[in-house]
């Protein structure tokens, strides 16, 4: 069992040390931008391990550029799609969260709905199906698409360099950070949608007017 996970390491650590990498990252994370089920956080907080245990390859800071570059590549994709089916997206319910969305924080909810799962593909769709401008849409998108790169590739890095010995916990701390942050922003937006939800019942009850 020993030998078989050390093959395994061996096996990836060939992969992370190969300039092939580099397009894989930039491809998963252009397909992750209109199929979201692509592991494209997965790879990136991965190489971002294997960039502090692995004497520098890969590259942390090609890494960060090849995967902004891919995200924005493929959240505009997402944009063109929406755009061409519009009509047929506004019925969804991911459609109407992401235009509610939109219209109370504007291109600013293309960096929040990075963070939120599905959020990135659903705003984006959103966004091209209403016709938001593309201007703003290219300007938040890159904001969106560079925080992301960097939030994820540095999680895999400070988790390798935690365990410089071991990458394979060091991607399980990656990991876990990630998932964490993914919960607390998903339990921030449930309390906040119940706290909208529960304000206009408690403004609509009748008031004691008695002295």
């Amino acid at each position: 069992m020993h030998d078989m996970s050390h093959a395994i390491l061996d096996l990836v650590q060939q992969v992370m040390s190969s300039p092939w990498l580099y397009l894989a990252i930039f491809a998963l994370a252009v397909l992750d931008g209109f199929f979201p089920i692509v592991p494209a956080e997965t790879s990136v907080i991965t190489a971002g391990v294997f960039a502090a245990s692995g004497g520098g390859q890969p590259n942390l800071a090609l890494i960060i550029v090849v995967a902004a570059i891919g995200a924005f590549a493929g959240d505009h994709i997402s944009y063109l799609i929406g755009r061409k089916a519009g009509g047929r997206l506004r019925e969804r319910k991911a459609f109407v969260w992401a235009r509610g969305a939109l219209e109370e924080r504007g291109g600013l909810v293309l960096v929040v709905a990075r963070y939120i799962p599905g959020g990135r593909t659903a705003t984006t769709l959103t966004m091209g199906a209403v016709r938001h401008p593309l201007r703003s849409f290219t300007f938040f998108d890159a904001i969106a698409a560079s925080s992301w790169a960097v939030y994820s590739a540095l999680i895999g890095f400070f988790g390798g360099m935690a365990f410089e010995n071991d990458p394979i916990k060091g991607l399980l701390l990656g990991l876990g950070i990630a998932l964490t942050v993914t919960f607390v922003v998903e339990a921030v937006r449930f309390v906040r949608k119940r706290r909208a939800v529960t304000q206009p019942s408690a403004e609509r009850l009748p008031q004691d007017t008695s002295i």
